[in-house]
């Protein structure tokens, strides 16, 4: 069986570091993640997704990510039922976060804002490494396959 989610948006709120009773740390969070295909003349929608992680993820989510933060998680989906405060039964399902890293500039990830409350101001764009910069395609050798002897 598989059960594998990877998941790249920006946190909906700054994540707050808990302790369990047992001194275990745990914390939750929600990344808007946009869906990809949008109709002509409607604007991108976003499916709001709940994280949690646990131990060295969470101290490493809540020291390094703040609301608007492009991030990216790979985990497991899991689901739990629970009765609210009602009495009815609810089910919640949520990514439990194995791996948790960067993903947008480094300038970006201490900016919050925009017009949805997932997004940050406009995108910093970084200038090319010095090492292609300077490249041409003098550089690179042609490869014949007329003999058929690469196994590709």
């Amino acid at each position: 069986m598989l059960n594998c989610a990877v998941l790249m948006g920006r946190l909906v709120a700054d994540p707050e570091l808990r302790t369990t009773t047992s001194g275990i740390s745990v914390t939750s969070f929600r990344i808007a993640v946009e869906r990809s295909f949008v109709r002509q003349g409607e604007e991108r929608q976003a499916d709001f997704i709940d994280i949690v992680a646990w131990r060295q993820t969470a101290e490493f989510v809540s020291r390094y990510f703040r609301k608007g933060s492009m991030i990216a998680v790979q985990g497991s989906i899991q689901t739990r039922n629970y009765e609210d405060k009602q009495g009815n039964k609810r089910t919640a399902v949520e990514v439990v976060a194995d791996n948790v890293s960067f993903c947008g500039s480094k300038a970006e990830s201490g900016t919050s804002g925009g017009s949805r409350p997932y997004e940050n101001a406009a995108p910093v764009a970084a200038a090319p490494a010095a090492s292609f910069a300077s490249g041409s395609m003098g550089d690179f050798e042609s490869i014949e396959d007329d003999d058929d002897s690469l196994p590709f």
